[in-house]
């Protein structure tokens, strides 16, 4: 098959013709792909299950920031910080269309404040050492302001510019499941696991079962190795364990993870013009304050509540949505109103817990994202906590664990470290990716744009919007190539418009319905877009 293909029919009949997987992989996240495209690699058999869409959970809901944490430095979390700013450098290296360096400026209104914290930005230097991206430099009042336009000037002193990088989470995402394609994983969006299969009396894993939600098909799928991957919903697969009918007990089941809730809103780039994001390392209550720009928005957050209850589309509490408001109130010179708000969303990190007696009410900001591996008794391989960042290190450990248990031989080398994501210019494997040289590092499609042009549609634009932010071909190439089934998959995930702008996303979801339809002959689910986008607007 095509590894630039994605039709349904074709990845079901693979899915079948496989007796036994040597990884099954539950969870189409950041960490779930990454161990796909790790494991693809080294050539084993892997297949991957997501239950809704890749990235549709917390890995399309970040604050596109790829970053070693300054917020950690402060916290004294250095190894934290040491392995981040490497895997940037590897992101940098490896999908170059989809991350790019970002300057960032902290505006400082004491002197002292301006000392500290730039100190602190020459150690995150020292510890990036050669992937540093750019010097950190102190500004002057004049430097500050020509670096940060829209910025309040009362009392301001100058500011500390530091670099680090952003990218487009989702589609990063989408990446990883083409890279682990083409090296022979199956991967499949819109596939529940629904059980874990055991062997008796040992009671080990021997695989799963799922269900395909399009058509109802239930399959049971045999893997020497399940990988649970699903970011905080990892509870609820080792729960699958205890789920008999009629022997389940809540003291059994297992409490791996602590969820947070980061909320962002999003508005016109006029309220933060310029190219600099704005970070307020400390604001008033110990959170931090992002003013990012982003595909013509700014994003403003953002918070971190805790979240005892995990649902697919958590929605932002009016004193979440009132503190990043208030707390841009103090730094942005255009005070943006609710009434400005183009698009509000929440996402939950799945922070590991470390001390099963700590206070579920207590804050999370000082909870360490730090990430854990743990392989069960009866073989269960699960990761939680960790970020975007560090998502290849994390897949390396997955498989470090995995060859430690013994439960598939692998030799002990990281296998993707210089491994190119699909679409990165160097990254080739089809004739019809190959490109003339061109750059293509500020675009999103990479290599693949050349296919992009070719489809129709590709000069029409949906609704109001030109062709270069939303067109007709870019939904049949998400249709055909990226996995996209539903409207929600388009516009959320493939093209971010949902993210940006939910009043807009409602305007074309009909286009894009119909078009959807067409190329893939299910519903689109246009109904069920609708509804979804109207939570995305500010209540």
């Amino acid at each position: 098959m095509n590894p630039l293909l994605t039709d349904r029919a074709q990845l079901l009949a693979q899915l079948d013709a496989v007796q036994e997987f040597d990884i099954a992989i539950i969870g189409g996240g950041a960490t779930g792909l990454g161990v796909a495209v790790d494991a693809a690699v080294r050539g084993l058999k892997v297949v991957l299950l997501e239950a809704h869409d890749f990235a549709k959970g917390t890995s399309s809901r970040s604050t596109k920031l790829v970053h070693g944490g300054v917020r950690y430095l402060a916290q004294g979390h250095l190894p934290l910080v040491w392995e981040a700013l490497r895997e940037r450098q590897h992101l940098l290296s490896n999908a170059p269309h989809l991350v790019k360096p970002m300057p960032f400026v902290m505006p400082a209104y004491r002197r002292k404040d301006q000392l500290f914290y730039g100190l602190g930005l020459k150690l995150y230097d020292l510890l990036a050492g050669p992937a540093r991206l750019g010097p950190t430099r102190l500004l002057s009042h004049a430097e500050t302001l020509l670096a940060l336009p829209g910025v309040r000037v009362t009392n301001l002193v100058g500011g500390v510019k530091y670099w680090d990088a952003q990218f487009d989470d989702a589609r990063l995402a989408l990446a990883l499941a083409r890279t682990a394609a083409s090296h022979g994983a199956i991967v499949l969006n819109h596939m529940p696991v629904t059980g874990l299969l055991t062997e008796y009396p040992a009671g080990r894993i021997k695989g799963l079962t799922c269900q395909d939600t399009e058509t109802g098909q239930e399959r049971s799928l045999k893997a020497r190795c399940v990988v649970n991957a699903t970011g905080v919903w990892v509870d609820q697969i080792e729960a699958m364990l205890y789920s008999k009918p009629g022997n389940a007990s809540d003291a059994k089941l297992p409490h791996a993870v602590r969820p947070s809730q980061g909320v962002h809103l999003v508005v016109d780039a006029s309220f933060w013009p310029g190219s600099s994001a704005l970070l307020v390392p400390r604001t008033q209550d110990g959170r931090v304050l992002f003013a990012v720009p982003w595909q013509g928005k700014v994003l403003l957050g953002t918070t971190d509540t805790p979240k005892p209850q995990v649902d697919w589309e958590p929605k932002a509490l009016e004193s979440e949505i009132d503190q990043i408001l208030q707390e841009a109130a103090k730094y942005l010179v255009k005070v943006p109103l609710r009434s400005d708000v183009t698009s509000v969303w929440a996402g939950l990190r799945p922070l590991a817990r470390t001390d099963e007696k700590s206070n579920e009410q207590g804050a999370t900001q000082n909870v360490s994202r730090e990430h854990t591996v743990k392989v069960a008794a009866n073989g269960m391989v699960s990761v939680m906590g960790g970020k975007w960042t560090t998502y290849r290190a994390m897949a390396a450990d997955v498989m470090q664990s995995i060859r430690n248990a013994q439960l598939i031989s692998l030799t002990s080398e990281d296998a993707t470290l210089d491994t190119k994501l699909w679409g990165a210019p160097s990254f080739e494997p089809t004739k019809v990716m190959q490109k003339d040289g061109a750059s293509v590092s500020d675009r999103p499609y990479g290599t693949d744009a050349e296919l992009l042009a070719s489809l129709p549609g590709a000069d029409s634009g949906l609704g109001p919007l030109p062709s270069r932010q939303l067109s007709e071909a870019m939904v049949r190439f998400a249709a055909r190539y990226e996995y996209a089934r539903t409207v929600e998959d388009v516009l959320a995930r493939r093209n971010r418009l949902l993210f940006l702008d939910a009043n807009a996303a409602l305007a074309v979801a009909p286009q894009v319905a119909d078009i959807l339809g067409a190329e893939t002959g299910v519903s689109p689910q246009l109904a069920a877009f609708e509804a979804l986008a109207k939570s995305y607007l500010m209540p």
